[in-house]
Formats: C-alpha cells, structure tokens, sequence
C-alpha cells in the first residue's frame, strides 16, 4: 500500500509539473504572436508613411 502511494504521489508531482510547463509554452506562444502582429502593424505603418513622403515629394 505504501508503494502505490508513493506511486500516486510521484506521478501527480510528474503531472503538476508537466501541466505548469504546457502553460508556459502557451503563454510563450500567445506573447510571441503578439509581439509578431505588433512588430508588423508599425512595418506597415513605417511603410505607408514612406510611400505617402514618396508621393508628396514627386507630387
């Protein structure tokens, strides 16, 4: 009986542990595809405003 509640007690530990490190992966992803969408708005912005400079100074 003590070993299977060893057993049960490892196992939920091993459990606790994986389920922490899948959040973090999560939140990882989540932060990285936000960052990515920012980083690409102010691209684009960076590059309407170059083409309307563009259009301004041939105009």
């Amino acid at each position: 009986m003590t070993n299977l509640i060893l057993f049960v007690n490892s196992f939920l530990s091993y459990l606790l542990i994986f389920i922490l490190i899948i959040a973090l992966v999560i939140v990882a992803c989540v932060i990285g595809v936000k960052w990515r969408k920012s980083k690409d708005a102010k691209a684009a912005a960076a590059e309407s405003e170059a083409a309307q400079t563009e259009d301004t100074e041939n105009a």
